[in-house]
């Protein structure tokens, strides 16, 4: 296949086509040929798009699909699709499932269903079995089957010892451990920030010192084991300054950030709309702004639209008693986009968790390979129902006016558009 990319502007730091607008001739999956004017030919697939961009390929550390278990929130052959729509060219896949994905036969499943996409899915092994945060599930094992980290999702390691165990062995073979940031017994039975707007509308507050304590915890214990510790959807100011100060100490942390504890605020839940109700709660305008400057500085590694897609009979219900989650794939850039400058964006989606998830990187340069994530980041519009593609409908951002949208991917010798 003979793929023509025209006048696309390149945003990617280490190519040396940064920032120019040029074509971009793609060949059976590979960069060929990077002009200020490639001729047309009958042969050639032309992509020409208003107001083209090209970046290296997104990836999203944060995605749950539902399969096998739950098939009725999302499955691995529309979640893929919707990813590569949504301009990512790959997804780490949180092993909240039915079974849970604890074993190298549940990491091999996915990897096996994955074959053939646009998108490439890289499985999430749990810490735990049965994510149960009791004993320690078959790391290496799963490691070798392509598991790329290890955590169970949205819950918290409560066992100190546990997480110190896991931090030690996981060095043996390189193993990037997750560390769920949340103190069970302060959180409480909280469903929202605690702040004013909790006390307002009668809802049980989390207080942000859940977040914050688990995480002191767990980097006391990374300074004592070593190795490797990654810190999913901080949303605190005062967390953001603790993984600065451990990075200054020269612990090797890493943290994401989800897109919606970037966007929106605590204000949102004057409706008690369930879309709004999220882990980690939607905090206040005051740690939004520590979150975009830690994504400035440096402090935090990584943005995930934390995808987990609920189905409607868990979401509308009453705001206490719903789960948490918001589908984030399909309004990811416009969300960011509306709040955060290209080049910080390209950098926390591509660069950033690449390699820290020891994914390999590619550059737009010519004879590599073409992983490319293609996006619009002019125009306004309200993210609506008709922009979802996701099986489940459970958006934070419906109705809320985005910047840009993705276009689609051109990776694994595939191109997918959502026009």
């Amino acid at each position: 296949m003979i793929t023509l990319l025209k006048s696309a502007t390149i945003i990617d730091a280490s190519s040396p086509f940064h920032q120019q607008t040029k074509d971009i001739l793609i060949v059976d999956g590979i960069i060929k040929k990077i002009d200020d004017n490639i001729s047309k030919k009958k042969e050639y697939n032309i992509l020409e798009l208003d107001n083209l961009h090209v970046s290296c390929g997104w990836f999203d550390t944060s995605v749950s699909f539902g399969e096998p278990g739950y098939e009725e929130r999302e499955t691995i052959q529309n979640g893929l699709q919707v990813a590569a729509k949504s301009g990512f060219t790959s997804v780490a896949v949180n092993p909240n499932t039915n079974p849970v994905v604890d074993n190298k036969s549940a990491v091999e499943f996915l990897r096996n269903k994955a074959n053939g996409f646009a998108t490439n899915l890289f499985p999430i092994g749990t810490l735990t079995q049965q994510s149960k945060g009791e004993e320690m599930a078959e790391l290496f094992d799963m490691q070798q089957s392509g598991a790329i980290a290890f955590g169970d999702y949205n819950k918290p390691v409560e066992n100190d010892n546990l997480l110190k165990i896991a931090l030690l062995y996981a060095q043996n073979f390189n193993g990037l451990v997750f560390s769920f940031a949340k103190n069970k017994k302060i959180a409480g039975e909280g469903v929202a920030n605690e702040g004013i707007n909790s006390t307002k509308l009668g809802l049980k507050g989390i207080p942000a010192l859940a977040e914050e304590l688990q995480i002191a915890r767990d980097l006391f214990l990374l300074e004592y084991t070593g190795g490797k510790l990654h810190i999913p959807t901080i949303s605190t100011e005062k967390s953001v300054q603790l993984i600065k100060d451990a990075k200054k100490k020269g612990l090797n942390v890493s943290c994401s950030v989800a897109i919606h504890n970037l966007v929106l605020t605590d204000d949102e839940l004057h409706d008690f709309e369930a879309n709004t109700k999220v882990t980690p709660p939607l905090r206040t305008q005051k740690d939004t702004k520590a979150l975009l400057k830690g994504l400035k500085d440096g402090t935090i590694d990584i943005i995930t639209s934390d995808h987990n897609p609920i189905d409607i009979e868990h979401k509308k219900v009453e705001f206490s008693v719903a789960k948490n989650g918001t589908i984030g794939l399909e309004s990811a850039f416009g969300a960011l986009n509306s709040v955060l400058d290209l080049e910080t964006i390209i950098k926390c989606l591509s660069d950033n968790p690449k390699k820290i998830f020891d994914i390999k990187k590619t550059s737009i340069n010519i004879d590599q390979k073409a992983d490319l994530s293609f996006f619009n980041p002019e125009g306004n519009y309200i993210f609506s129902a008709n922009d979802i593609l996701s099986i489940s409908k459970n958006s934070i951002f419906l109705n809320k006016k985005l910047k840009g949208k993705a276009y689609g991917v051109f990776n694994n010798n595939q191109l997918v558009l959502n026009l």
